[in-house]
């Protein structure tokens, strides 16, 4: 059976693009210097070479290069820039999030061929549930274990970037699938997950989750507020899969800002 895919850029949306859509945004855009005593930030590949935010309570950096496969180049730098947070909130410090993806019958090369799924069961190489985990799966892998310069996975919290302009296909039990993948292999790392998305985006690429999966009751980190007090209210909007939200953003000025709802 043909089925439709979402083929859109999978750079990060711009703060300009935001105002037209309801897609959210993650650090697709430079930042100057600022100070801040009341929100954290997130910062991606966008910002390397420029000046990074001073003063943030957390921060929260991107491993990816724009594309579920690729690296932050400047993820060392970034991370260190983190890891320099006041940590004034239950927040961590430095938290990470990666970009995902679910490219199907693409054809990508980096589709898995073979391999069995604890879940779905064994992978053919073909557009079904048990490939789309396993691919999933190798995502998180390569970017726990290749993409963040020698860091213990465990000591971050993991945020999946979940947008409409990645690749995604109009099956969602396939999407979700390669969703629970990432997560299973995070947490089997003993790494806290949490997902980032609008309602909308969420709704368009997985839609509800049943309770016996894992996705169901991770935290939420919403986008789309338009100011720090609209953030604020925006903590007691309803998570994604059935858990909390506690972490909304706001941009201002071309810079991502993210207030701890805890």
């Amino acid at each position: 059976m043909n089925k439709t895919f979402f083929k859109l850029s999978m750079a990060t949306i711009s703060s300009a693009i935001l105002l037209l859509s309801p897609a959210g945004v993650l650090a697709a855009k430079p930042l100057n210097r600022i100070s801040t005593s009341v929100t954290g930030n997130d910062i991606s590949w966008p910002q390397c070479g420029k000046t990074l935010p001073t003063g943030q309570l957390f921060g929260i950096v991107g491993v990816n290069d724009g594309l579920a496969n690729t690296t932050n180049p400047c993820f060392t730098t970034e991370l260190a820039w983190a890891n320099n947070s006041s940590g004034t909130t239950a927040q961590g410090k430095a938290a990470l999030y990666v970009n995902t993806a679910n490219p199907g019958n693409l054809n990508v090369a980096d589709w898995p061929t073979s391999g069995t799924s604890s879940k779905y069961g064994s992978c053919n190489g073909q557009d079904t549930q048990a490939c789309a985990y396993i691919y999933g799966w190798n995502m998180a892998e390569l970017d726990a274990q290749s993409r963040i310069s020698g860091n213990s996975p465990a000591n971050f919290k993991w945020w999946l970037d979940v947008e409409t302009d990645n690749s995604w296909e109009t099956n969602k039990s396939n999407n979700v699938a390669d969703l629970e993948g990432m997560v299973d292999y995070f947490q089997s790392l003993n790494a806290q997950v949490g997902i980032y998305s609008t309602a909308y985006q969420w709704g368009q690429i997985a839609g509800s989750i049943s309770s016996q999966n894992s996705l169901y009751g991770l935290d939420s980190w919403l986008p789309g507020s338009s100011s720090l007090k609209a953030a604020k209210a925006a903590c007691t909007d309803p998570g994604l899969t059935g858990g909390k939200t506690t972490v909304t953003q706001y941009v201002s000025r071309r810079i991502d800002y993210d207030y701890s709802c805890i």
